[in-house]
C-alpha cells in the first residue's frame, strides 16, 4: 500500500462469471485477463511430478495468472483464480467442440465429480496469498434423449467451462445432487478471498 491507500485491484481475468461475483460482492476492481499457456503449464507440472494432485494444478495455474498480470502492474494487488475438475484420477477439461461436450457429459453422468477451485493474490509478481476449496457434484443418470435436448439448448455454452455444463443456468438439470459453496462451484472461492482482503484492509472489515 503507499500513502495509507488500498492499492489498484485487478481481476487476472476475463471470465464474466468471476466479474460478475466480484461485482455482486461490492469490490471495485479492474479486469485484466492474464496472458499464459494454461495448457503448456498444466503439461509441464505434469512432467515435473505426473502424480500432482488436481487441487495443486488449480493453485499453480491460478498463481501463475496472478503472477503475470502483476509483473505488469506492480503496483496492484492482483487476484488469480482457476479451477481443475476431477472424476476419480482423471482430469477433465473444456471441451473443443459439441461432440467432445457429448463424450465429457456421457462420461460424467451418474457419476460424482469434484471441481477444486483455487484463488491466489500476488503484488510486483510475487505470489501473497492462497485458497483452495473442494465442491463435490454427483450427476443424474439422465436419458440419452435428455442429453441431445440439453446439447441442443446449451449450444455454444458447452465450450466455455470445465464439464460441459453451467451449473448457474440450464446446466443444473444434468445434477442430483451438489456439495460446496455455491463461489468455489462457479470457479472463485470468494469467502476466503474477502476474508483476506478485510485482513488486509483493502476492504472494510
Amino acid at each position: 500500500m503507499t500513502g495509507g491507500q488500498a492499492p489498484l485491484l485487478i481481476l487476472a481475468s476475463g471470465s464474466q462469471t468471476r466479474v460478475s461475483m466480484l461485482r455482486e460482492a461490492g469490490l471495485a476492481f479492474e479486469a485484466v485477463p492474464a496472458d499464459i499457456d494454461e495448457a503448456a503449464l498444466f503439461k509441464a507440472a505434469l512432467v515435473s511430478d505426473a502424480s500432482l494432485p488436481p487441487e495443486k494444478i488449480a493453485v499453480l495455474l491460478a498463481c501463475a495468472k496472478a503472477a503475470e498480470v502483476s509483473r505488469r502492474y506492480p503496483e496492484a494487488l492482483v487476484i488469480g483464480a482457476d479451477q481443475v475438475l476431477s472424476l476419480g484420477n482423471e482430469m477433465i477439461f473444456k471441451a473443443p467442440d459439441q461432440d467432445a461436450a457429448k463424450r465429457i457429459l456421457m462420461k460424467l453422468r451418474g457419476q460424482t465429480h469434484k471441481l477444486h477451485s483455487a484463488v491466489s493474490l500476488a503484488i510486483g509478481g510475487c505470489e501473497q496469498w492462497t485458497a483452495i476449496d473442494t465442491a463435490s457434484l454427483t450427476m443424474r443418470d439422465f436419458s440419452a434423449a435428455f442429453l441431445d435436448d440439453y446439447l441442443r439448448r446449451a449450444g455454444s455454452a458447452l465450450t466455455t467451462s470445465a464439464g460441459a455444463y453451467q451449473i448457474e443456468g440450464l446446466g443444473v438439470n444434468l445434477f442430483e445432487t451438489v456439495a460446496g459453496h455455491h463461489s468455489t462451484i462457479l470457479g472463485l472461492p470468494l469467502l476466503p478471498l474477502l476474508a483476506e482482503l478485510r485482513a488486509r484492509g483493502v476492504i472494510g472489515s
